[in-house]
């Protein structure tokens, strides 16, 4: 049996772009995507706490140093430029490993800094 857990967080970064136009996905600057430790192509839910909407997509590589946090393709409907969201990531492990296991936990800074 596995469980599900939170491997990686994201927490309150402020989202930077909205692109309808592209499709689906969110860009993550590739800096939060390394402390976070997440990987492009990764399936991720994204909480947008000003609004409330929550919703899946997945990963990819943004401009390592640039703090983007941009939301494409329909979820870009679900958001505004500004406002401050989670984006969380889940690994299925054995309650064995569980019990050990420590998630990556990011609190980025002013402009989306680590």
């Amino acid at each position: 049996m596995t469980i599900e857990l939170l491997k990686s967080k994201i927490h309150c970064a402020t989202i930077t772009e909205a692109n309808l136009h592209y499709m689906g996905s969110i860009t993550i600057d590739e800096d939060l995507m390394d402390a976070a430790n997440l990987m492009a192509g990764e399936k991720v839910a994204v909480v947008d706490n000003n609004n409330g909407e929550r919703f899946e997509t997945y990963i990819i590589k943004g401009e390592r140093g640039s703090g983007c946090i941009c939301l494409n393709g329909a979820a870009a409907r679900k958001v505004q430029v500004g406002d401050e969201c989670i984006i969380m990531a889940y690994a299925q492990m054995t309650p064995d490993e569980a019990r050990t296991f420590k998630p990556a936990v990011i609190f980025p800074g002013p402009g989306n800094s680590i």
